[in-house]
């Protein structure tokens, strides 16, 4: 039997969490263990490793090895994934395809005092995968300059204008970081005006591979580094090591040290959990010690953006606790973006590469001040867009994915508010932005679970119906002529149409454990710390808590539901809803009709000192009967 098939048949019979076969919002609850297929010899495996080794308490390690298995992290892997290690995990930089030919143009480059330009793109993967380099090149005593595209005037990537604005200014070699992989065209004309480009980058690619000197991507058809889920800066970090272990034998090292360049793993972490790559393997050891290198506040960028963002920050070595996915994904990520989403699109590689605190001060303050800009401008976009979306019944059954376009809609916001309406609809979304001079859209989707949008919007290019377009499996970007939209509606629902049961069946709820309030403790959530970090790949637990009721619950400011929740003993648990007052999941709690099951997450509530926890709903599924 083929194991798609076998897969699919395996994914009917699970039994639903609870009893809950469709929630709030459409999803079916599963255990997370059960959906991986782990027996209960394999848990015990993982029970009796995690008592030998004395991490935690006995009454801690049931629940713990249940959501490990339910990862699917076998007993014998269990080291890695507790203490991950470069040492362990780091691959062998030459099964990346044309390592060696990038190593070579670069440090041939670098020898010949050639004029040598970072091409990186204007998200946090490309700023931290670009400052790297920066920091490599100065070490090497070589300025490296820097170019990154404007997200209104020149797009994604390279360009036959960029190309030709780096040849005038003397560009002898172009290093691509976090793009170029797919840039045909443009690395075409870069090789018809002699400009040398190794390009490093992890997007999806097609079979054949742009005309330049190297191009090192983990997804390019045919390499055998099996590290696709690094992300760009994940890449450029090996690049690294290749580059230290080559310039070594050419003995470039012999008028100074060579760089040590788990320094630097900030830079690389930071990329990684912004990006939203997975983070198992090589790549959650570079996420686990990159956030230990963070936590030391050396990089003066990231230091003084913790210091606009309000956080405490005294002294270098002293952060207000052990750096965490949340400061990177929440704190210092939409920062560092701000600039390439309404601002100067640089200014994030400067603030990350930066060794002089005023500057970075000064960095960072701008890069706060744009941060809030664009807040606001992604509210306005968002509104607009549910209000056009309701106006037109969207989204219908017959949509396996929604698109509004509109003129005038800010392209450095609009793949955040595609991915707040996929997380309200449950269905990929794309939303465009048209400029009303040009009739060009600029558009940005995310996708769900079992639909490969970045596959999809290839193929609509393939097809004629786009002038550029591709990406992940989960986001995806593209330009179209205004009058298109219609047929790319056809089109998506068409090749989306074919993986929608899928996906259907993969649109559900893995639960980790139940929970009472009584036993929604601070020493269990500080138990569980044990599996991060958490992010793509490595999820945090979700506990369903059973047979509750909702004691309190009022709307707060910006769409947020604060409420209480209370178990069959009477005890209670404070607990959130982010953006759900005009939701499903914010009615079930505004106007509770009975006893609920609730799923979401435990979280810390440290306010005023308190050392609590609070609940941070996810679904809920009303209980009839």
């Amino acid at each position: 039997m083929p194991d798609d098939i076998a897969q699919t048949r395996f994914a009917d019979t699970l039994d639903p969490f609870l009893g809950v076969e469709t929630s709030v919002t459409g999803r079916l609850w599963v255990d997370r263990r059960q959906a991986r297929a782990v027996g209960e010899p394999e848990l015990r495996r993982i029970s009796d490793q995690l008592a030998l080794k004395g991490l935690i308490e006995d009454a801690f390690i049931e629940p713990i090895a249940r959501s490990i298995a339910g990862r699917g992290i076998a007993a014998e892997a269990l080291d890695h994934y507790l203490k991950p290690t470069l040492k362990a995990l780091f691959p062998e930089p030459e099964t990346f395809m044309d390592m060696g030919l990038a190593v070579a143009a670069i440090l041939d480059a670098l020898q010949a005092r050639q004029k040598v330009y970072v091409f990186a793109d204007y998200d946090v993967d490309g700023a931290t995968s670009a400052a790297q380099l920066v920091r490599w090149f100065r070490h090497m005593g070589h300025d490296l300059s820097v170019y990154v595209p404007d997200r209104i005037l020149e797009g994604y990537g390279p360009s036959e204008k960029a190309f030709d604005r780096l040849k005038a200014e003397g560009a002898d070699l172009v290093i691509t970081v976090d793009c170029g992989a797919s840039s045909h065209h443009a690395l075409d004309y870069a090789a018809a005006i002699g400009l040398d480009v190794v390009v490093i980058d992890h997007h999806l690619m097609r079979e054949d591979p742009p005309k330049c000197r190297a191009v090192v991507n983990p997804n390019r058809p045919g390499c055998t580094s099996e590290q696709g889920n690094l992300a760009a800066a994940g890449v450029v970090f090996v690049v690294l090591a290749a580059l230290n272990r080559e310039a070594e034998k050419r003995g470039l090292f012999a008028d100074r040290h060579k760089p040590d360049l788990t320094q630097w793993l900030d830079l690389s972490a930071l990329g990684a959990i912004c990006d939203v790559t997975a983070l198992t393997g090589f790549n959650r050891a570079l996420a686990t010690q990159g956030l230990k290198v963070m936590s030391r506040l050396e990089n003066k960028g990231i230091r003084a953006l913790m210091k606009v963002a309000g956080l405490e920050v005294t002294d270098v070595g002293k952060a207000p606790a052990l750096m965490s996915v949340f400061h990177s994904g929440f704190v210092l990520g939409p920062r560092i973006n701000a600039g390439g989403r309404i601002g100067r699109a640089d200014l994030g590689v400067r603030l990350l590469s930066t060794e002089s605190d005023d500057e970075a001060l000064s960095l960072a303050q701008e890069l706060d001040d744009l941060n809030k800009t664009r807040r606001d401008v992604e509210a306005a976009v968002q509104e607009e867009a549910l209000a056009m979306a309701a106006a037109r019944g969207l989204p219908s059954e017959n949509d396996h994915v929604v698109i509004v376009a509109r003129e005038d809609w800010h392209p450095g916001v609009i793949g955040i508010v595609a991915g707040r309406l996929r997380e309200r609809w449950h269905k990929p979304v794309i939303v465009i932005g048209i400029d009303p001079v040009s009739g060009i859209g600029k558009g940005s989707g995310r996708s769900q679970a079992g639909i490969n949008l970045g596959q999809a919007i290839s193929a609509a290019y393939e097809a004629g119906l786009l002038m550029s377009g591709g990406g992940h499996a989960m986001a995806a970007g593209l330009s179209i002529e205004a009058g298109r939209v219609a047929e790319l509606q056809a089109f998506l629902n068409d090749f989306i149409g074919k993986a929608t049961a899928e996906a259907d069946r993969k649109d559900r709820l893995e639960i980790d454990a139940t929970l009472s309030a009584a036993s929604a403790t601070r020493a269990l959530l500080d138990r569980f710390e044990i599996m991060a970090p958490f992010g793509q790949g490595n999820p945090e637990p979700l506990f369903a808590l059973p047979h509750m009721r909702v004691g309190y619950a009022s709307a707060l400011k910006g769409g947020h539901v604060r409420c209480d929740l209370i178990d069959e003993s009477g005890k209670r648990l404070k607990a959130i809803a982010w953006r759900a007052q005009d939701t499903a999941i914010g009615a079930a709690l505004l106007n509770p009709a009975g006893a609920i099951h609730v799923a979401g997450r435990l979280k810390p509530d440290d306010y005023m000192g308190r050392n609590g926890v609070q609940f941070e709903i996810e679904d809920i599924a009303h209980i009839f009967g």
